[in-house]
């Protein structure tokens, strides 16, 4: 389980294909601290530990992923947004984040307001996900806030901390997004879908 603070956006240091699969390397600073098989969450993306050498670690994200996310689309020196797990002893400071993406979404919009920036996204409704106004929502693992909630698009304000600690500076119009719907809500639109559809 994750809370959607990003610890650091970690650089993409090699990228290699095995079949369907890709193994990604990165650096960031706390390779040090990790340990083989210890989860981490890369844009989102909760992905295991496999290998460390000096200052690097690689992790490797399966066909399925790849299909649901935007880490297909990486490149080298491309940052990534990671947070390790939680402990118990954690504070919550985001929401409930599990790693687990749902889909992708189309960043359309990006206006800066007096210090901040705000970034529209466009997602396909088709899925059965939706945002609701003021609710929470994972876009690229960063637990964030929704606002101008509409059918098949949202808005997040970015204030200038998360703006450089996080890949969203390197973010432009048409680039994909990984999004994590809150837990909460999928749950209770699975329950309305059982229970009262017609």
């Amino acid at each position: 389980m994750f809370s959607g603070i990003i610890e650091e956006a970690a650089l993409v240091t090699t990228i290699e294909k095995e079949q369907e699969n890709i193994h990604i390397t990165l650096k960031c600073s706390f390779v040090n601290d990790l340990k083989i098989d210890q989860s981490i969450t890369h844009n989102g993306v909760c992905l295991t530990v496999v290998k460390k050498q000096n200052d690097t670690y690689t992790v490797t994200a399966i066909s399925e992923t790849l299909q649901k996310s935007n880490l297909g689309l990486l490149k080298m020196d491309d940052k990534v947004n990671v947070e390790r797990s939680m402990t118990i002893s954690s504070l919550l400071d985001g929401h409930l984040v599990q790693g687990h993406v749902d889909q992708t979404a189309k960043c359309i919009d990006i206006t800066e307001s007096d210090g901040s920036w705000y970034y529209t996204f466009e997602y396909d409704t088709s899925t059965g996900n939706f945002t609701v106004e003021k609710g929470s929502i994972s876009v690229n693992g960063v637990s964030l806030t929704v606002v101008n909630s509409r059918d098949g698009q949202f808005q997040v304000a970015i204030i200038p901390y998360t703006y450089e600690h996080t890949n969203f500076h390197q973010l432009k119009i048409g680039n994909t997004v990984n999004l994590e719907f809150d837990i909460i809500g999928k749950y209770l639109t699975r329950l309305a879908e059982r229970y009262f559809k017609k």
